[in-house]
């Protein structure tokens, strides 16, 4: 029991006060004479026990009734916890990501959440709320009720940790305040352990909204798994969260144009095929029907013109090597001696080779910088003898040198499977069988700040990268290395090819940093917008001589196929859509977590809430108890003899 005004019991001591007067009563017994004295001692002993007993009773009930006035006016009451005084912070976190579709008992898990949010939530209680696309600090639930009931779905799912130190930021620094956390979710299996760092004032309540079932059918993927100079084929992969299905229909539209349709048997993981002309450009949307989640039910990508790779080869050798891994199907290739340069045609480039040239001028060198800080590319190949101070001119400005030249065996042993040039398609898993090759000398290398793609036995650099300069050590003529011979050759300057300009993929995940570039020339402030359906979006880009690099990232929200557009005019398509993860509808068990509160209802949560901080009045019992004994005093001092 606690009191509101404790300060009031210090009253208690007038308590003493009908002690005093009881103890030391001031009356003086009057003596008579009376003929028989035993008689007289008879009575007189009998009357003196009486009023003993009844001063005693009198007393108890004066210092009861006092008591109880007193107490009654500190008011006491009772609560679960003694935090009922402290002040008190609420936040409240909605997933609103897309698994929140899924049916429950009751409709769909977040609609039904929110419906349940507002008629449990004290209209006028000051709460934070975050969602995962969105934040509310220091609102109630009656301004931001219409919000929340059009609150919609969002492609960016945070992870618990993160909704858990966004919560800890909204609560505040504020020392001293009874802090509840309150989420509301699925809670999606992740790879991410959950272990919250709560203190003795911070109460963590999770709310799991559970579907009625798990089943679920998306389309996981799509990419070009075959092209022929007449076709493009198509490969999509299915996959399934629930129960096996036996025929499952698998639409392909260009634009809004039925174009193929197929059924699959699918029990975890599937996969089909469609094939369509290689000179068209398709606009595609994959489409299935499933009653499930709907986000994932759809996927978008586009096939554009091809765009060729322009590439400049300046030789001081034979470059035949060169010539066979830049057809003409995917590269345009300038093939020209350092004599014969023109040096106007190398801003029109992607990328720059300089093929064992034995010393670099300082007008190409000069041109080559200017190049490279435009997005260009540049591989070097050294000759066997060169001039080094003449390529330490260019190296320079990329943070390395060549030393000397060392005259000596060595094989290539070291393949960086990180790197982006073998980090995808190259490798199906890293070869410990290698036919390794080898050179007869190489450069030795004056920097350390440098990525290494192919390393010597003794870790020297054979291939390294700094920033987007790509170095050989070694010439790769037959006479001083078998590297042309490798099959490492081919995938190693391919992808250095590719990847100096980088083609729109068919489609883009929405919340991964993506980056494309687009061969285009725009007047002074002109800037490229990505459009859809009337809306547009402005990406992140950065303009050079004879293209753009634009960067996405959580931007746009929306999938579906964009528009590149410079003013009215469309350049390309790009496609993005929803990431798949929260396709399979598996859950968290937060059965081992301790210290945390759990439950499926969310008015069991904030009824438990609304408890911990109820106060018990106990005054009027106080009083009421007072006025028996006010009575009781009155029957003694009446009725007793």
């Amino acid at each position: 029991m606690q009191f509101k005004h404790p300060e009031l019991l210090y009253a208690l001591f007038l308590l003493l006060i009908p002690i005093i007067v009881h103890l030391f009563q001031l009356r003086r017994f009057k003596k008579e004479a009376f003929t028989n004295v035993a008689f007289l001692k008879e009575i007189k002993q009998n009357s003196r026990k009486s009023s003993q007993l009844k001063k005693w009773l009198i007393l108890c009930t004066r210092l009861l009734l006092l008591a109880a006035i007193i107490i009654a006016f500190a008011q006491p009451f009772t609560s679960k916890n003694d935090t009922f005084n402290i002040e008190k912070e609420t936040v409240i976190y909605i997933d609103n990501s897309f698994s929140m579709q899924a049916k429950g008992s009751q409709g769909e898990l977040l609609k039904r959440a929110l419906q349940d949010l507002v008629a449990n939530v004290p209209e006028n209680e000051n709460i934070s709320v975050l969602t995962n696309n969105g934040t509310y600090k220091n609102t109630t639930i009656k301004a931001i009720k219409n919000d929340l009931l059009q609150l919609g779905y969002s492609s960016n799912q945070l992870g618990l940790e993160s909704v858990f130190l966004k919560s800890k930021t909204l609560l505040g620094k504020k020392k001293g305040t009874l802090k509840n956390m309150v989420f509301i979710s699925d809670f999606q299996q992740s790879g991410t352990n959950f272990n919250p760092d709560l203190d003795s004032l911070t109460n963590l309540h999770l709310v799991k909204l559970e579907p009625i079932n798990a089943n679920n059918v998306s389309i996981d993927s799509a990419y070009i798994s075959e092209t022929t100079p007449t076709n493009h084929q198509l490969k999509v992969v299915l996959k399934n969260s629930g129960n096996p299905i036996d025929n499952l229909p698998v639409s392909l539209f260009n634009g809004d144009n039925l174009i193929a349709k197929t059924s699959i048997e699918i029990d975890k993981v599937s996969e089909t095929t469609f094939s369509f002309p290689s000179n068209e450009v398709v606009n595609g949307k994959l489409a299935i029907d499933d009653v499930s989640l709907q986000f994932d039910n759809s996927l978008f990508f586009n096939i554009n013109n091809g765009s060729k790779i322009n590439v400049l080869t300046v030789n001081g050798a034979d470059d035949s090597f060169l010539q066979r891994i830049f057809t003409t199907d995917e590269f345009n290739q300038v093939s020209t001696s350092d004599n014969a340069l023109n040096y106007n045609i190398i801003d029109q480039q992607h990328l720059v080779v300089l093929n064992e040239l034995a010393s670099i001028p300082n007008a190409l060198v000069s041109a080559l910088k200017h190049f490279t800080s435009q997005g260009g590319s540049v591989v070097i190949i050294p000759s066997a003898a060169i001039n080094i101070p003449s390529y330490n001119l260019l190296l320079s400005s990329y943070n390395s040198n060549f030393g000397d030249q060392i005259v000596s065996e060595k094989r290539i042993t070291t393949i960086n499977y990180s790197h982006p040039l073998y980090k995808k398609g190259v490798f199906e898993k890293q070869v410990s069988n290698f036919q390794y090759p080898k050179v007869t000398s190489f450069y030795e290398v004056v920097s350390n700040s440098f990525s290494s793609i192919l390393n010597f036995e003794d870790g020297k650099p054979f291939l390294y990268q700094n920033q987007n300069v790509f170095v050989f050590t070694s010439a790769l003529n037959k006479d001083h290395s078998n590297f042309k011979n490798s099959p490492l050759i081919v995938p190693t300057l391919y992808n250095v090819a590719k990847q100096s300009f980088k083609t729109p993929e068919i489609y883009y995940t929405i919340g991964n940093d993506n980056a494309f570039e687009i061969e285009t020339q725009l007047q002074q402030d002109a800037i490229l917008s990505l459009v859809n359906n009337g809306i547009s979006i402005i990406p992140r880009q950065k303009y050079f001589n004879n293209k753009v690099i634009i960067n996405t990232s959580e931007t746009p929200d929306v999938a579906n196929i964009y528009n590149i557009k410079n003013k009215n005019e469309t350049i390309k398509n790009v496609s993005y859509n929803y990431n798949r993860s929260e396709s399979n509808l598996a859950y968290r068990d937060f059965s081992n977590l301790e210290n945390v509160s759990k439950s499926n209802s969310i008015a069991d949560v904030f009824n438990t809430i609304k408890s911990d901080a109820k106060v018990n009045a106990l005054w009027k019992w106080f009083v009421i108890f007072a006025l028996l004994l006010l009575i009781i005093e009155m029957l003694i001092l009446k009725y007793f003899k």
